[in-house]
């Protein structure tokens, strides 16, 4: 029976460690294996971030809807397709939006030898900055996902890692009025805990060019129109590391 219970012992203990990493690795508002931007305790202000661009149709109306609202964003974008659309990169860059690293081919980066960590990371910078001609300064691991050494590199790189507290899975059939009923709760959920949002959406997704995110446009573009009128203020994870 002591033999039993050493072994039911080592075993609870096993799946604990095992619950933990998991969650330092995937959850992503979790500070365990570093520190991450998420968001300040400033209820009114919202980040809106795109993931996964640029991408034909998707990003260039979204710079629209944007533009029509005066609003900046934040787009994180995969290397692979920097290359293949340049242009809208650069159009996104001129109508004053930030862009950031989201690595070269957007792999689960926790389960990647060191090797392919770094060179995801360099060679999604290189593509941005040959582009842009000017480095950038912002990574968002994909799906969120990290180990230690996917934020040294980043530090190492001059990289600030940015994380997020609202998700509305927009990457799955949908439509406007879901997507915008989500993002409104999870507003809601932060403004109760005196949190800023910054929510993830996705002008592109990860398998390949041309993937259909009007759904996340127009959503967008009816939360932009919920807010106009009111104390609601629209900013970018890099306002959140300027000192108050």
């Amino acid at each position: 029976m002591p033999h039993r219970a050493a072994i039911a012992a080592s075993l609870l203990t096993a799946t604990a460690v095992a619950g933990s990493s998991a969650y330092a690795a995937l959850w992503p508002q979790s500070q365990i294996f570093g520190e991450v931007l998420i968001a300040p305790k400033r209820p009114k202000e919202i980040a809106l971030t795109y993931d996964d661009g640029p991408n034909d149709v998707a990003t260039e109306r979204l710079l629209e809807v944007l533009a029509r609202y005066d609003v900046r964003a934040t787009f994180f974008m995969i290397g692979r397709f920097v290359r293949q659309r340049p242009e809208i990169v650069r159009a996104v860059a001129s109508a004053g939006h930030l862009i950031g690293n989201h690595t070269e081919t957007h792999p689960w980066l926790p389960w990647q030898s060191a090797t392919r960590i770094r060179e995801e990371l360099t060679a999604c910078n290189a593509a941005l900055a040959d582009t842009l001609g000017a480095p950038v300064r912002l990574f968002r691991p994909p799906h969120g996902a990290r180990r230690p050494y996917v934020l040294k590199v980043a530090r190492e790189l001059g990289l600030t890692t940015v994380q997020w507290n609202i998700i509305v899975q927009d990457w799955n059939p949908t439509t406007p009025e879901i997507l915008l009923d989500r993002i409104q709760r999870g507003i809601g959920r932060n403004r109760k805990r005196g949190d800023a949002s910054n929510i993830v959406l996705h002008d592109g997704g990860d398998t390949s060019l041309g993937q259909p995110r009007l759904p996340t446009v127009e959503a967008t573009a009816r939360l932009l129109e919920l807010c106009k009128s009111t104390s609601t203020k629209f900013v970018t994870p890099e306002d959140w590391l300027k000192p108050t």
